[in-house]
């Protein structure tokens, strides 16, 4: 975790934009997709928006849920529509061992060492550091859960539990709140012991979990009271309390992922695909992004451009990383499949 602790801040900065090739990208169009919500409308203000400003190019917006079946779809019909599209990183991994991106020419995008390990890859660029982490309304509990094993505790806090409705997460969630420690989480879910273990675990609050499946779901859920804690993304909660909630992030055992930009396979013109990914994982850019969402930028020539007030927010932040562990996308590449159809038969019982 020691290449988290290297986002320290410097005060003051000048950096101009990128330059870009105007000429060559003037009148263009380029279509991008990414996630919507709170996160897409940092981008825009971030990425979207001084990349038109820059290059002289039309930037045209999409959204999903994160489907690669989409990404397959466009690419099967011959038709490539999307010049960009934001995947998170079992998408990017799925999608590089099928062959549906575009391989990335490291010379034009930067040094892979300027990007936090694990963050480069031959057909995807790191952008961002996100985490999964327990949530409540501070308005309607005062005394509110400390760690991620009050998740568990209906007891103390009674209530429904909000869950994204994946086994991701959720396991490791589970084995987190009964004692394993963070470096030994995979290795012993790994494990059809340490399976058996996990699901106990979620079996304990069963009856008392209410699934989310967007993002967008999980801060609505705590606004309705439909649930007394819920796990969320760190930037939807951000997003929400910008919007007068009083919601209250619990950094204990957060679990951190990270995203990139990929080019799907057969894009229309690929050199402006590269200019506008390179754009987006400038380190002036990334760093922008924190003004608006509080998602940490993975390349870690950005941190001197953070401010202060904005590093606060960050899963990445010091303070904020107490007892943190990092999603292995690694191990739900090979147990995944597996993993699934048990959660499946699991939510079907």
């Amino acid at each position: 975790m020691k290449f988290y602790r290297k986002f320290g801040m410097i005060s003051a900065f000048a950096l101009a934009l990128p330059m870009m090739a105007g000429t060559a990208l003037a009148g263009s169009s380029l279509t991008v997709m990414s996630f919507g919500g709170a996160y897409q409308d940092a981008q825009r203000k971030a990425v979207f928006e001084p990349f038109a400003a820059a290059s002289g190019a039309k930037i045209s917006e999409q959204e999903y849920g994160g489907e690669i079946a989409k990404i397959k779809a466009m690419i099967d019909s011959g038709n490539v529509t999307i010049d960009a599209v934001d995947v998170d990183a079992p998408t990017l991994l799925q999608g590089c061992d099928e062959g549906i991106f575009e391989t990335i020419d490291w010379s034009v995008i930067g040094d892979k060492s300027e990007w936090i390990d694990g963050t480069t890859s031959d057909c995807g660029v790191g952008t961002i550091v996100y985490a999964t982490i327990l949530a409540y309304d501070g308005a309607k509990m005062k005394d509110g859960p400390k760690t991620i094993a009050d998740l568990f505790d209906t007891t103390k806090y009674p209530g429904k539990r909000g869950l994204w409705k994946n086994p991701a997460t959720n396991l490791e969630f589970a084995l987190l709140a009964d004692g394993v420690p963070a470096g030994e989480v995979y290795k012993t879910l790994a494990t059809a012991e340490g399976q058996d273990r996990a699901f106990r675990k979620l079996d304990s609050i069963k009856k008392d979990i209410v699934w989310w499946e967007a993002g967008a779901q999980a801060p609505q859920l705590l606004a309705s009271g439909e649930v007394a804690l819920t796990t969320a993304w760190n930037g939807r909660i951000f997003n929400a309390n910008k919007e007068g909630h009083d919601f209250r992030i619990v950094w204990d055992n957060q679990i951190l992922d990270s995203n990139y930009w990929a080019i799907p396979k057969g894009v229309k013109d690929k050199a402006a695909a590269m200019d506008f990914v390179k754009f987006a994982a400038d380190p002036k850019n990334l760093a922008a992004m924190t003004k608006y969402i509080p998602y940490g930028p993975v390349r870690k020539t950005a941190a001197e451009f953070v401010a202060k007030e904005d590093a606060a927010n960050l899963p990445t932040s010091p303070a904020n990383m107490t007892i943190a562990l990092t999603l292995d996308n690694g191990f739900w590449a090979d147990h995944g499949d597996e993993i699934r159809k048990r959660f499946t038969t699991w939510l079907a019982q």
